[in-house]
């Protein structure tokens, strides 16, 4: 089936939920500087959701309505009032420590949800004679499982073995929405990704986490012996990524999207020091702003490292076979590791004011819980 959604065609507005989150915000950016369309943004602004991402973007073009997409009326109500011919989905729970802890959330939002979305979809685009449409679902590598050491990088025809109830909830909201296109003929396209990692992202994952943790003179906690491998793909290229998806690709197919970067997180954490001390060394400045880091007393970042019992049901590896995505879509990942990691550290850098508006008490209640009592394995 050819695609019958054309990006460019009359396109007349986008809905965007989970827009003010990590990867959201940083494509809802992207949307307003590449085009002229416009943009609706839905979030429940939950503990990852920051409207502050947003700021600074072009009003005209932009609405932000703050919402629940799990609310079926209220987003057939804005497919209707907007006349948006496209949702780009990335609202999520999406944390798998906070998922093995409490996951009725996940199941909440991440099931749920994707189903009042597609049913609201259903009822607008799909009534009477229909319209051009697209239904964009953004999901996850962690839907397939964990590989071994020398297994294939994941493809999209690899069987779905989740292990954590994050990952079963992202399957079930990907399965959802197969369903919808076979079903009831829903125009539809999925992307599953690798780990994500730039501006804006919430510090409780590793990179922003260990980032902070070096300025703030914290432990860098590391699961186990720190050797799980992750597939590391910059946000940025990610986005560029669904852009394509909704150009190219064709509906009803799924497209991996990866970032062929596998590297294990002890890696990333060391990485991470060694860049950050690279600052530190050429900004005097850094230390005054950040008295409390081993660096500004003459330590090393390194010497923050703690080992900690790993989580339950810790996947080892994951990597992905983004193969068909370059020949179909024309995707191809563009920065590179050092690149990607610079700019990060750069960003968490500049924008202090960003983050540490976001650590409040409900994230440094969910640091206790999950690693309070951990320690002591290095």
């Amino acid at each position: 089936m050819e695609n019958e959604y054309e990006k460019e065609a009359d396109v007349k507005s986008t809905l965007i939920t989970g827009g003010a989150g990590f990867i959201g915000a940083n494509y809802v950016r992207r949307r307003l500087q590449s085009g002229d369309s416009k943009v609706v943004v839905l979030d429940a602004l939950t503990y990852a959701g920051n409207g502050a991402s947003l700021e600074g973007l072009d009003d005209e073009r932009l609405t932000f309505v703050h919402g629940d997409i799990r609310d079926s009326d209220l987003v057939e109500r804005l497919l209707r009032e907007w006349e948006c011919d496209c949702v780009i989905h990335f609202a999520a729970e999406s944390h798998v420590d906070r998922s093995i802890s409490g996951p009725d959330a996940f199941i909440q939002t991440n099931v749920n949800g994707t189903h009042a979305l597609l049913l609201a979809a259903k009822r607008v685009w799909l009534a009477g004679e229909g319209r051009p449409h697209r239904f964009h679902h953004v999901s996850t590598d962690e839907v397939y499982g964990t590989l071994g050491p020398g297994d294939h990088p994941f493809r999209e025809t690899n069987q779905y073995e989740p292990n954590s109830p994050y990952s079963a909830s992202k399957a079930g909201s990907d399965h959802l929405v197969r369903a919808y296109h076979h079903t009831y003929g829903l125009e539809v396209t999925t992307t599953n990704c690798s780990n994500n990692y730039g501006p804006y992202q919430f510090p409780e994952k590793l990179i922003p986490l260990m980032i902070v943790n070096i300025l703030l003179g914290r432990n860098l906690p590391v699961y186990g012996d720190g050797m799980q491998i992750r597939d590391w793909l910059y946000v940025d290229d990610h986005c560029a990524a669904i852009d394509l998806a909704l150009e190219r690709g064709v509906s009803g197919e799924v497209y991996n999207i990866g970032g062929d970067n596998e590297r294990p997180n002890i890696e990333i954490v060391k990485r991470i020091c060694e860049a950050v001390e690279v600052r530190f060394a050429k900004d005097d400045e850094l230390k005054s702003r950040f008295p409390e880091g081993p660096i500004s007393r003459g330590g090393a970042a390194e010497d923050l490292i703690t080992y900690v019992e790993d989580r339950p049901g810790h996947d080892r590896r994951y990597a992905i076979d983004f193969s068909k995505a370059k020949r179909d879509l024309g995707y191809e990942p563009t920065w590179d590791f050092d690149q990607g990691l610079a700019a990060t550290i750069d960003w968490y850098l500049q924008m202090e004011p960003w983050w540490r508006a976001v650590m409040d008490g409900t994230y440094r209640d969910w640091l206790e819980l999950n690693y309070a009592g951990r320690s002591g394995r290095g």
